[in-house]
């Protein structure tokens, strides 16, 4: 068991299905590994519960049960209410609240046999890009403690990174899977909008909060995003859709060299300005030339309007969170506030102290813009802009199957550098909000390294419900490079 945690799944899937070691025996293993963690990349973990669904797990593979995540360890971000733990968003406001139902996520995932190790730190509310916004304080990057670990996902992400969980749930509102992904050096996922339930999902932004995986290899990230995704009845944007097996897709028998030949692959200007840093834009290019060894054409491909999405999606995620956090009022659930004189004085004295100073920033911008006077000024004229950003996207699928560029300008930055400059993490979003704002999917694959030793990532986005294609493009890529195989401190 002591190098466990070193295996990817169909690792861990050959051990259990052979009696090597139990599920518990694999939970015990991991719980360890977080009990000496010193990244702060969990909020909550209580090994009774994880341990209980551990021996439910052995007595469903002791009665000859055999399903690909039976048994298997993950972590979920603590944006997913999970009943028995609690579910803070990364705030104040939620600290102490323990949900007393599972988002659909959590339910199908514990349906499959996964075994919950614990809720991973966030962003508060999901946002932020760099997970220094949390209420129970900031991750560390597992590759370099001084930086941070990308966000909101930032502490699956770590937590996947670092072997303290070999598969994590994420949530992607502007990049948050992707944008972690890169900067810890593993791949992450995000479906198609609506491919994953939002359901018992704590909101951000409605229209864009779409829920991802997080693993080593993109054939682990097929098996769990395979178990995650499905219509519900119970989330109005939840997609009718046949569910896929992406995994099985990687199996798909290739012939000679390249069996990336017919490939065509857009390649954006705008992605490759002079905002690249240099150290990001070498392991990117490089790693375009080896999908071309593999039969891929790189095509030049133009998405003219990219430089909009930082403006328009600062005023659409905003208004959203405006209204989805009215519901924090001290009123219902989660924190109030001690001292208070009436029931308005109640409302205000909580939520200054429950939310951080990014969320009151984004509540106070996305009030604005919903306000008489300022609502066509500002927040129509940004989803007239969010559909010509999709229009982009259409046109250029026209001419080729998926899009590649990089995830962030730059590698992860130093922790509290752009804390009083918020402007600059917003801007760190730029190559990943366009597919968030057109609803797209979008991997990211680690191939390389830039300043200081630090991961660079490969963006890959496709077209709608082409999850399978990006899946197994970055499994094909995967094949031939060990960047994905690399850990921290090796």
């Amino acid at each position: 068991m002591s190098v466990a945690h070193q295996l990817g799944l169909a690792e861990l899937r050959a051990g259990l299905d052979s009696g090597s070691f139990s599920a518990e025996e694999l939970a015990r293993h991991f719980l360890e590994r977080i009990a000496a963690d010193r990244l702060n990349a969990f909020i909550d973990v209580r090994p009774e519960l994880t341990l209980a669904q551990a021996r439910a797990a052995d007595a469903r593979l002791a009665a000859k049960d055999r399903t690909p995540l039976l048994g298997i360890p993950l972590a979920h971000k603590d944006i997913f209410v999970t009943r028995g733990w609690r579910s803070t968003a990364g705030s104040r406001m939620l600290s102490d609240y323990v949900s007393p139902f599972d988002a659909t996520v959590v339910t199908r995932l514990e349906a499959a046999g996964a075994v919950c190790l614990g809720k991973t730190n966030c962003d508060e509310f999901a946002m932020g890009s760099s997970t220094e916004n949390s209420y129970f304080g900031p991750v560390l990057n597992p590759w370099d403690k001084a930086a941070i670990p990308g966000g909101s996902s930032g502490g699956s992400a770590a937590a996947v990174a670092a072997a303290l969980a070999p598969i994590a749930t994420g949530t992607d509102t502007g990049g948050s899977v992707r944008q972690p992904a890169a900067m810890c050096g593993i791949t992450g996922i995000k479906p198609t909008y609506g491919r994953v339930s939002r359901y018992g999902m704590i909101a951000f932004a409605s229209s864009l909060d779409q829920g991802g995986a997080f693993g080593r290899s993109a054939r682990d990230c097929a098996q769990l995003l395979g178990a995650m995704t499905g219509f519900d009845e119970r989330d109005s944007t939840s997609l009718e859709r046949a569910p896929e097996d992406f995994a099985a897709v990687l199996d798909a028998p290739v012939s000679g060299s390249q069996p990336l030949r017919g490939l065509r692959i857009g390649i954006p200007a705008e992605f490759f300005g002079p905002g690249l840093a240099a150290d990001v834009r070498a392991p990117i290019e490089a790693a375009l030339g080896a999908l071309e060894a593999l039969g891929a054409e790189c095509v030049p491909v133009s998405l003219p309007k990219t430089e909009l999405a930082i403006p328009a999606y600062y005023v659409i995620a905003p208004a959203e969170a405006s209204s989805n956090l009215s519901r924090f009022d001290g009123v219902r659930y989660g924190h109030r506030a001690a001292d208070y004189g009436d029931l308005t004085d109640m409302y205000q004295r909580t939520r200054a102290e429950g939310f951080g100073a990014e969320v009151k920033r984004r509540i106070l911008i996305g009030t604005y813009v919903l306000s008489h006077g300022y609502y066509d000024a500002y927040y129509l004229q940004a989803q007239k802009l969010r559909r010509l950003i999709a229009e982009d996207f259409r046109a250029a699928f026209g001419k080729v199957d998926i899009i590649a560029g990089p995830v962030s300008p730059t590698v992860a930055w130093n922790i509290g550098e752009r804390t009083d400059d918020p402007v600059q993490n917003y801007l760190a979003d730029i190559f990943t909000l366009p597919a968030s704002l057109a609803g797209l999917p979008g991997i990211s694959l680690p191939v390389g390294f830039g300043a200081l030793g630090r991961p660079v990532g490969l963006q890959l986005i496709g077209n709608y419900f082409a999850e399978a294609r990006l899946l197994e493009v970055a499994h094909r890529f995967q094949q031939g490079s060990d960047w994905h195989l690399r850990r921290p401190g090796e």
